[in-house]
């Protein structure tokens, strides 16, 4: 019972701190919380909206997978997730989200009003996958139009005055221009998908220290002949993960 109240205040504290704006020690109470109580699929919602407006896009994504994972029938948790796809621009994602949450909790006009917004935003970004290209390209003519006109005014002899070399010069820049487009949206997509890829493990080779180590102790055991010898930590890992034989 002391667990269960403690693990309330903790929670209660967390919504406070998440009304003020303080999302960072929202997430400290929730998490405190949810080591007391793992299985609180609540904690996890609320930590999940304390992530997103501190824009952990992947952390945020977490947690509203696990509270999908300990409550599937629960709308919230479908609504979190939708919420981080939203936010990450993965709105078609987040559409199928949305209408899992709707399924469940029918007629909720929170959700139909996030649902618009996700269709508008997939539409907004699907006319920008057709028209950037070609604004590329009208870019690129009129780059390769002025270039033509400039040459001609400024010189007397103009190499490009032949028809044929023009409207050469000119649907090169304007292919040109058409595919930097293609790229600029590509790039786009590429970084909306690291918005929820995981960060960088910084203590990550913290596993290879106790590999080491372990490494270490199986050259103990070995035989006399190999006792004594020394390896470099590179060398210790690889014989830990071929195993000794």
């Amino acid at each position: 019972m002391a667990n269960a109240n403690e693990v309330q205040d903790l929670k209660e504290k967390g919504n406070k701190c998440v009304k003020n704006g303080n999302f960072a020690e929202a997430v400290l109470h929730y998490t405190h919380a949810i080591k007391l109580d793992p299985q609180n699929f609540s904690l996890y919602s609320n930590r999940s909206l304390a992530f997103l407006k501190m824009q952990q896009f992947y952390f945020a994504l977490e947690d509203a997978n696990e509270t999908i994972r300990l409550k599937a029938d629960w709308a919230k948790g479908y609504f979190r997730k939708a919420e981080v796809e939203f936010a990450t621009f993965h709105f078609s994602d987040a559409l199928l989200s949305y209408k899992m949450a709707l399924d469940l909790q029918p007629d909720d006009q929170s959700i139909m009003e996030a649902i618009r917004r996700a269709t508008q935003g997939r539409q907004k970004d699907r006319k920008a996958d057709e028209q950037i290209p070609w604004l590329g390209a009208g870019i690129g003519i009129i780059i390769g139009v002025t270039i033509v006109i400039g040459e001609h005014a400024l010189t007397q002899k103009p190499t490009l005055g032949h028809p044929i070399l023009m409207a050469l010069l000119t649907i090169g820049i304007a292919m040109f221009g058409y595919g930097i487009a293609r790229g600029f949206r590509y790039y786009v997509k590429c970084q909306r998908k690291a918005l929820l890829q995981a960060p960088v493990d910084l203590l990550g080779d913290s596993k290879g220290e106790n590999e080491d180590e372990l490494a270490t102790e199986d050259d103990a055991k070995g035989s006399n002949n190999e006792r004594g010898h020394r390896y470099t930590k590179a060398q210790a890992r690889q014989r830990f993960k071929k195993g000794k034989s």
